[in-house]
């Protein structure tokens, strides 16, 4: 009988260096960059966990595909290979290439979007939000209930509430309604999954009243692998033959590559309807490039081609969610509070729960986030009151309904010491917690602030 260990399903072939900065240096390289950790340098980081898009380590297949990309501007060998995996994967006819899935969702939400039309989704994530808003449309999150609560356990806490967004149609009328999103994993609701019930719930939604339903697919595999743990009745389906039923569920699909298609870069739009998929082709060949490549090279196409099948691979999904669980697991142990149960690509830190004394308005988790550099080196996300917060009309700040700090794992990058290290980060910070000030931003772009914004501390 063998142990029941997870292992890392590959072995590693070529080594990157980090540099091991001092305490000293990170205060000094935080405080330039405006204790803004997007502003900070790569090789200022010595654990980079700001995000899992476009961060993955490609396999030796896909590195052999770049040598093999065709780079003619029209009908590639490559974009054939492209289309042809994603027609397979989604069920949808007709595909758009793009640099990535913002450049996605603009060809899309710029059409379906505008003064007066508003989106619901499950959870919006950042660039969704944005492209929408910049259309002038609203966007509107329906989470459940439970994912409103990091402590609570249940299985699929990335559903999107049925009763809510009902009500939501009707108070804003169908007509004027651009889509319903199901975005899976729900990224800003802690890397929760969708079930297949409640994406099934959706489509029977989206029928009642004549809407369109698209997905929001960046990282299907993932969610599929919970489907197939906690579903009743898909144990003996595939992982991609869940993530085709899904697809296939929806009207349309975005999906930025630079996450479940395992590559540094690029992403598509797959549409089910033609005088749609044509009305963004245009804007495509305008903003994007030709048809064929979007903003994509050859060699990129074929990295997605081939990082579409393997990341389906079940010895790979295995050893993913497993350890971003022993990240989670190992946290919550120590009495970090954490949104429970592990998400698939990250672990969710509950700031608010970390710093009680630190209120919304000074945002907690940009001081969590600036800690975890200044201690440790480890670069991570804010998901909270900078990225959602805002003021109302009357000058009154609306906090996020969380407030979060993601620790997102770029794929098949870290080794287990990497993770441990950061876990004893956390031990350290946890018994200076009560020391840490809250920040106020000075300066902050009209969109998407939390990459640009600038912070002081709260005195």
């Amino acid at each position: 009988m063998h142990a029941k260990v997870t292992i890392e399903p590959f072995r590693i072939k070529t080594v990157e260096p980090i540099r091991l900065s001092s305490e000293e240096e990170r205060k000094d390289w935080l405080q330039k960059a405006h204790y803004n950790p997007f502003l900070l340098t790569s090789d200022q980081v010595i654990i980079d966990l700001l995000t899992d898009s476009g961060t993955s380590a490609m396999s030796t297949e896909q590195w052999a595909g770049i040598m093999r990309g065709d780079e003619s501007y029209a009908g590639a060998r490559s974009w054939q290979r492209m289309e042809a995996e994603i027609q397979d994967l989604t069920g949808f006819p007709y595909i758009l290439p793009t640099h990535q899935g913002r450049a996605a969702e603009h060809l899309l939400y710029s059409k379906l979007g505008g003064s007066g039309k508003v989106f619901i989704s499950n959870t919006h994530f950042d660039t969704t939000r944005a492209n929408i808003e910049f259309s002038g449309a609203q966007a509107i999150d329906c989470p459940v209930e439970a994912a409103l609560h990091p402590e609570e356990e249940a299985p699929f806490k990335g559903n999107i509430d049925l009763e809510k967004l009902e009500e939501n149609i009707l108070q804003h009328g169908a007509e004027n309604v651009g889509a319903i999103i199901l975005t899976v994993t729900n990224n800003s609701g802690g890397g929760q999954p969708v079930s297949m019930q409640n994406a099934r719930a959706v489509r029977n939604m989206a029928d009642k009243y004549g809407l369109r339903f698209i997905l929001d697919a960046c990282r299907i595999a993932e969610n599929a692998y919970f489907i197939k743990q906690r579903e009743a009745g898909y144990q003996d389906k595939s992982y991609r033959e869940i993530a085709q039923e899904m697809f296939r569920l929806a009207d349309g699909a975005i999906m930025s590559a630079k996450k479940d298609a395992l590559v540094n870069m690029g992403g598509f739009l797959a549409l089910k309807e033609l005088d749609l998929a044509l009305q963004c082709r245009t804007t495509l060949i305008i903003t994007e490039g030709y048809s064929t490549y979007g903003g994509l090279s050859g060699r990129d196409m074929e990295a997605i081609a081939i990082g579409l099948r393997e990341v389906f691979d079940p010895h790979y999904l295995e050893y993913r969610i497993r350890s971003t669980t022993y990240v989670g697991e190992k946290l919550h142990e120590m009495g970090v509070p954490i949104i429970r149960p592990v998400g698939g690509h990250a672990v969710y830190i509950d700031a608010k729960a970390f710093y009680p004394h630190i209120p919304p308005e000074e945002f907690p988790g940009q001081a969590l986030a600036c800690q975890l550099y200044e201690a440790g080196g480890i670069r991570a996300c804010e998901i909270g009151s900078v990225m959602f917060g805002h003021y109302d009309e009357n000058g009154r700040f609306i906090p996020a309904k969380m407030e979060l700090v993601r620790l997102a794992i770029p794929r098949r990058v870290y080794t287990q010491s990497h993770m441990d290290y950061t876990v004893e980060v956390f031990r350290y910070l946890l018994d200076q917690r009560e020391q840490v000030q809250g920040f106020r931003i000075t300066y902050e772009p009209p969109f998407l602030r939390h990459f640009t914004a600038r912070f002081e501390k709260v005195n």
